[in-house]
């Protein structure tokens, strides 16, 4: 029976690996002698490689082979662990990932770079394969000779899970590579066998017991089921050092059948009962010591069953299009639980509000977890970038490092997917521009040693990302001049530090001398500011010059839902990020008179300007009387935006706006009330930014 083998886990699984081991690797330049990270680094490589050559990925399969073999010496303590390896190493990881790519439709991978890969390694192996030492067994494990003199007798006991065909796994190949490791006898135990007329063709029942006599040592077996133990119990005993297993044939059967796992401690107790009842009676041991005995025996059982339970993974993997879709459905439930309640409290009927109350608790508590499904911890992408500090670092001739903090903080995964392109950029440009070289950073009395600092906190619905490095900081002068150079500002005007710092991300703005790989472009930063805004986040600028800069991303936790104040003008409805809001207070025709024409407030002493929203959508008709004005924070500062009436806390569900609408920057979306009605979300942050673009070019004109 032929059985289409589908790919696509397989391939998943090879970019977590690879991803894990970029990690690894990175960890083992700064630790070389760390036994469990070359472990690791060859754990990785052994299950690409045997995964792939299971799933058809032949090609991966043999250049993933050539790396193993190298790291194996380097396990056994052939070869020394060098920087030499392990850009080589890296060089390969990416060599694989685009081959996997190219599997599945990319770009060709690149055959010239991969034989470069392979001459280096080899020559890394035949330069230093001289001396071999073996290697410390890791803890817990069997401790045996990494090349005995003698023959190591094992008994392995091999139980696929019965689903293992579903992945692609054949045991009868892992079978025969046991049989190349030395001599053999295999029994297969068919005991779970069930009736002729029950039994499944796609499900393993079958369980193998080997006895291997072989000149390996334990790792070597587990090197054969590396890539399948999560797929089946596999117990590996040496029987050569088991007492009494070789050498004291008066081993008790009991005892024998409760190692070998034949038979549980329970059913032994039940024999032993007699057995220790008889000793008591004969005065050769006391009823305590027998009771003490068989305590010890459930306790370590009950220790084992503990851990095995802990260490069961209970995670599934899930499409991410399957997660959007639920969000999509329970964003549908949110409006038709507003329209409920609205509903209900329209007809005043006492029951149906009691409904009404349970489906919006309800309601709640499935739009959280549901939202917490989506969340991510973000330091699978901070550790993304140790990769490019280091590559970019060398290429400058710069000594770099990335410190990261706060990478357990959670932020939804469609934000997490768009914060990487931003991130980059940001960082590149801290080294570029930032981190001065070793000679210079000497020069000022800093450290050779350059520091770049990524971290993630929360701050209420939101979360914040800075990027710090200690560099040379940002010239607000020389920013200024460069924009006037360029056309962006006018000589005549006046700039904060703040103002100055902002014009790094204006378009085609650069400060480098020339144009490298790196930088000097004008291109980068404004694409940064683009992104952020299009994730609805702000972005702060804070430098001191000769000491370094820091970028500060605000971003919201999640684009799909979010709390937001509703507000009316002129019988037209707006939502507010309720996260920017500070406060609400009244404007009456008299503040407007004491202003004498201008848009600002006195709010307990503290001036505060205000944007109409009636002007500045041109709604006809006539304001109220007395206006609210909501004070929100905008950059780091505090601005109003005026509007007939505030009212109240709407749980706004985002909707993407139409073609028609594109245009459309200063709304964020859409969301449905409950009686149908459509409120547009006002984007703040380029509400102001419009606001304050159009006032300066009327005083240019001026």
């Amino acid at each position: 029976m032929n059985v289409a083998i589908d790919t696509s886990a397989f391939t998943e699984e090879a970019y977590e690996l690879l991803s894990e081991l970029e990690d690894s690797l990175l960890e083992l330049e700064a630790s070389p002698t760390d036994q469990e990270l070359i472990s690791r680094v060859f754990r990785a490589m052994h299950t690409i490689k045997g995964s792939g050559a299971m799933f058809g990925f032949d090609a991966v399969a043999e250049f993933t082979h050539e790396v193993e073999t190298v790291f194996d010496m380097a396990r056994n303590g052939t070869i020394p662990v060098t920087k030499a390896l392990i850009d080589l190493t890296l060089a390969a990881r990416d060599q694989i990932r685009s081959m996997l790519d190219a599997a599945a439709g990319g770009e060709p991978a690149n055959e010239a770079n991969a034989k470069r890969i392979i001459t280096g390694l080899r020559a890394l192996s035949n330069k230093d394969g001289g001396a071999q030492t073996a290697p410390t067994a890791p803890q817990g494990k069997t401790q045996t000779k990494a090349s005995p003199d003698e023959p190591n007798l094992f008994r392995i006991r091999f139980k696929p899970h019965q689903d293992i065909f579903s992945t692609g796994t054949n045991p009868l190949l892992l079978l025969n590579e046991i049989r190349e490791l030395g001599e053999c006898r295999i029994v297969a135990n068919t005991e779970s066998y069930p009736d002729f007329d029950s039994m499944d063709p796609e499900t393993c029942y079958t369980a193998w017991e080997i006895f291997l006599t072989a000149t390996v040592n334990e790792n070597a077996i587990r090197d054969v089921f590396i890539f399948v133990e999560d797929e089946c119990d596999l117990n590996i005993r040496l029987l050569d050092q088991e007492s009494g297993m070789v050498d004291a044939p008066g081993k008790k059967i009991g005892q024998i059948l409760v190692e070998r796992g034949d038979i549980n401690p329970q059913a032994l107790e039940h024999a032993l009962q007699p057995l220790g009842d008889r000793l008591v009676q004969a005065g050769a041991v006391s009823p305590d010591r027998v009771r003490a005995a068989l305590t010890e025996q459930l306790v370590i059982q009950e220790k084992q069953e503990k851990k095995k339970a802990t260490e069961t993974t209970t995670s599934v993997r899930v499409p991410s299009e399957k997660l959007d879709t639920l969000v999509d459905l329970v964003g549908e439930l949110v409006t038709m639980q507003a329209r409920l309640n609205q509903t209900a409290g329209t007809l005043g009927d006492h029951t149906l509000q009691l409904i009404a109350e349970e489906v919006e608790r309800l309601t709640a508590e499935l739009r959280d977890n549901t939202m917490s499904i989506r969340m991510l911890t973000i330091d699978t992408t901070f550790n993304k970038f140790k990769r490019l500090v280091r590559d970019l670092s060398t290429e400058l001739g710069k000594e770099i490092e990335l410190v990261t903090a706060g990478g357990e903080t959670e932020l939804d995964k469609t934000v997490i997917d768009q914060l990487n392109d931003p991130l980059v950029h940001i960082i590149r440009n801290s080294i570029d521009h930032g981190v001065e070289p070793p000679d210079a950073r000497r020069a000022k009395g800093k450290n050779p040693v350059g520091k770049i600092t990524l971290a993630a906190i929360h701050s209420g619905a939101s979360v914040l990302i800075r990027v710090e490095d200690d560099g040379a900081g940002l010239d607000a002068k020389k920013l200024r001049a460069k924009g006037i150079e360029k056309g962006l500002i006018s000589p005549d005007d006046e700039m904060s530090e703040k103002e100055a710092f902002q014009l790094i991300f204006a378009a085609g703005f650069s400060t480098a001398a020339k144009i490298t790989n790196v930088s000097g472009r004008g291109v980068g930063m404004d694409v940064v500011r683009r992104s952020i805004e299009g994730l609805r986040g702000s972005i702060d600028v804070n430098s001191t010059l000769g000491k370094g800069t820091t970028i500060t991303l605000k971003l919201p936790l999640t684009l799909a839902i979010i709390e937001g104040l509703l507000v009316k003008v002129e019988g037209e409805n707006y939502v507010l990020p309720l996260a920017a809001v500070e406060e609400c207070v009244e404007l009456s025709r008299e503040d407007v008179h004491k202003a004498h024409g201008r848009h600002v407030i006195n709010v307990r002493g503290e001036i505060i300007p205000y944007i109409r929203i009636r002007d500045r959508f041109e709604i006809e008709g006539t304001a109220p009387q007395i206006e609210q004005i909501v004070i929100s924070e905008v950059d780091e500062k505090r601005i109003g935006f005026v509007v007939d009436n505030v009212i109240g806390q709407h749980q706004t569900v985002i909707k993407t706006l139409g073609k028609n609408f594109q245009h459309s920057e200063e709304f964020s979306g859409a969301t449905i009330l409950g009686n149908g009605d459509v409120a547009l979300i006002l984007d703040l942050n380029k509400m102001v930014r419009y606001v304050e673009d159009e006032e300066t070019k009327e005083t240019e004109t001026l």
